[in-house]
C-alpha cells in the first residue's frame, strides 16, 4: 500500500491533503454553529429534562447514515448512566415496536425529517404514550412538527463536494449525542465506579472492580514459617512458594515479620554459616499488609510507595489470609 501511495504524483497528494483540511473546517464549523445556536435555544435543556425524567429506557433509531449515528448515541447513553437501546425503524415496523413502552422516551434521527420507515412508526410510539424526541437539519419538517422536543441540528452544508454525502449533518448530530449524554451522566452524579461497572472487561473495569481477593494467593500458596525456624528452613519454604519471600507468623497466624530473597543476598557478604541463623533475628518486622476486601489498585499504590515487590493480606483480626506478589498483579492487568 505504501508503495502505491508513492506513485501518487504531488498534485494529486496536495488535492487530497486540501479535501481533508477542508473537510474538517467545514465540519469543525459546522459544530461552532450550533454551540452558537443553543445559546439562544432552550431545546437542549428540555431534552435533558425529559431524558432525565424518563422512567423507562431511552429508544434511539434512524436509518441510512442517521441510524450509524444513533447506534452511536445509544452507546453513549448506556455506558455513562441512562438505560439506552437502538430500535431498527424498518424492523420496528414489523415487531421490534414490541420493545417500546409508555415509561420510553424516543430519539427520531433523520437529517430531512421526513424518513418514510420513521415516519410508519411514530405515530404508533406517539399513541402509547412515549416521549419522543427529534434530531433533524429542518425544523418545519413532519417529525420535527410530531416530536414533543425538536432539536434542529442543521448545517450549513455537507463537506462531500457535492455536497450529498452526510458528512457536516452526521458529525453534528453524534457531538449534540454526546452533549446529551454527558448532560445525562454529570446530573445523575454518574462516577468511574458506575463507569467501571458497565465496562468490566476495560482497563478501567479492571482498576476498580477487581480487589484483593480476586488475585491474592491463598491456602497453601502462602509462603509462611513460624519465627523460631531456621533461616535454611525459610530459604527451603520461600523456594518451594515461589513468591521471592515468606512470612513469619505468630502462634495465633499473625505476621509478625517478612523475610525476602533480596534480604538473602545483602546477607550473603555478612554471614558465613546460615545454618544456625534463626529467621526472627534477620526478618523485617511489622511487614506491609493489606486486607482482601481492598481494590487491588490500593495494593499497587502501597507497593509503589515503599519500593516492594510483595505484600501481605491480612482478615479483620490481623491473621494471615493471603499474599500477593507484583507479578499477580500484571497477571490480572491491574497495572
Amino acid at each position: 500500500m505504501l508503495k502505491a501511495f508513492d506513485r501518487i504524483d504531488p498534485a494529486t497528494a496536495s488535492r487530497a491533503l486540501e479535501l481533508a483540511r477542508e473537510t474538517l473546517q467545514i465540519e469543525g464549523d459546522a459544530i461552532a454553529a450550533l454551540h452558537a445556536r443553543l445559546a439562544t435555544d432552550d431545546s437542549v435543556g428540555r431534552a435533558v429534562a425529559l431524558l432525565l425524567n424518563c422512567k423507562g429506557r431511552v429508544v434511539v433509531s434512524g436509518i441510512g447514515k442517521s441510524g450509524h449515528i444513533a447506534r452511536k448515541i445509544a452507546a453513549t447513553l448506556a455506558s455513562t448512566g441512562t438505560p439506552a437501546l437502538f430500535v431498527h425503524p424498518a424492523e420496528a415496523a414489523h415487531g421490534d415496536l414490541g420493545m417500546v413502552t409508555a415509561d420510553d422516551a424516543f430519539i427520531a434521527i433523520s437529517y430531512s425529517g421526513e424518513s418514510a420507515e420513521l415516519m410508519a412508526i411514530l405515530p404508533v410510539v406517539k399513541r402509547m404514550g412515549s416521549a419522543l424526541i427529534s434530531m433533524t437539519g429542518k425544523p418545519g419538517s413532519s417529525l420535527a412538527q410530531l416530536a414533543d422536543v425538536h432539536l434542529d441540528v442543521s448545517v450549513a452544508k455537507e463537506a462531500c463536494p457535492l455536497n450529498l454525502a452526510p458528512t457536516a449533518s452526521t458529525t453534528v448530530t453524534l457531538a449534540l449525542g454526546d452533549a446529551l449524554a454527558v448532560a445525562l451522566l454529570d446530573l445523575r452524579g454518574f462516577k468511574e465506579e458506575d463507569f467501571a461497572r458497565s465496562h468490566p472487561g476495560g482497563a478501567l473495569g479492571r482498576r476498580l472492580l477487581t480487589h484483593v481477593r480476586d488475585v491474592m494467593r491463598s491456602g497453601a500458596d502462602v509462603p509462611r514459617v513460624t519465627a523460631d525456624v531456621k533461616l535454611t528452613d525459610a530459604l527451603l519454604e520461600i523456594t518451594q512458594k515461589g513468591m521471592g519471600m515468606t512470612a513469619i507468623v505468630d502462634a495465633d497466624g499473625r505476621p509478625i515479620g517478612v523475610f525476602t530473597d533480596g534480604d538473602l543476598r545483602r546477607m550473603i557478604e555478612k554471614v558465613q554459616d546460615f545454618t544456625q541463623v534463626v529467621i526472627r533475628d534477620v526478618m523485617h518486622a511489622n511487614p506491609r499488609s493489606i486486607t482482601a476486601e481492598k481494590l487491588a489498585v490500593d495494593a499497587v499504590a502501597v507497593m509503589e510507595q515503599f519500593r516492594i515487590n510483595q505484600m501481605l493480606v491480612v482478615d479483620e483480626a490481623g491473621k494471615l489470609v493471603g499474599a500477593l506478589h507484583i507479578h499477580d498483579l500484571t497477571r490480572a492487568k491491574v497495572i
